[in-house]
C-alpha cells in the first residue's frame, strides 16, 4: 500500500474551520475504491496544525488519486487557507491495513 502522512499548517483564522472546509475533499476521497483511509488528526502542540494520514491500496489508486477531479478541485481551493505548504511523508508499504502494536498489548 501507499502510506502518506502530511502536515497541513492553515491559518489561525481558518483553523476551527478546517474539517468543513475540507469536508468535500475528505468524503470524495474516501468514497474512491483504492483508498484504504483518509484520517484528519488535529495537533495536540499547534492548534493551526493538522495531521492527515492515508493510505491507498497500490500506486495506481493513488495515482488515480492524484488524477481525480476532486484532487484537482482541493489544489485550487484549499491552499487559500494555508500558512505554507503541507509537508509530506510517502512511502510504500508492504501490507493491506493495521497492525497491532504488540508491545502496549491489551490482554
Amino acid at each position: 500500500m501507499i502510506f502518506i502522512t502530511a502536515k497541513f499548517r492553515v491559518r489561525p483564522e481558518h483553523a476551527e474551520a478546517w474539517p468543513s472546509i475540507a469536508a468535500d475533499f475528505t468524503n470524495a476521497t474516501r468514497a474512491e475504491d483504492g483508498c484504504l483511509w483518509f484520517d484528519w488528526s488535529r495537533s495536540l502542540d499547534d492548534p493551526n496544525e493538522y495531521v492527515l494520514v492515508e493510505a491507498f491500496r497500490d500506486g495506481d489508486a493513488g495515482g488515480a488519486h492524484v488524477n481525480s477531479a476532486h484532487f484537482k478541485q482541493a489544489q485550487r481551493t484549499l491552499p487559500q487557507y494555508l500558512r505554507e505548504t503541507p509537508r509530506i511523508v510517502s512511502t510504500t508499504v508492504d501490507q493491506t491495513g493495521w497492525s497491532e502494536l504488540g508491545e502496549l498489548a491489551v490482554n
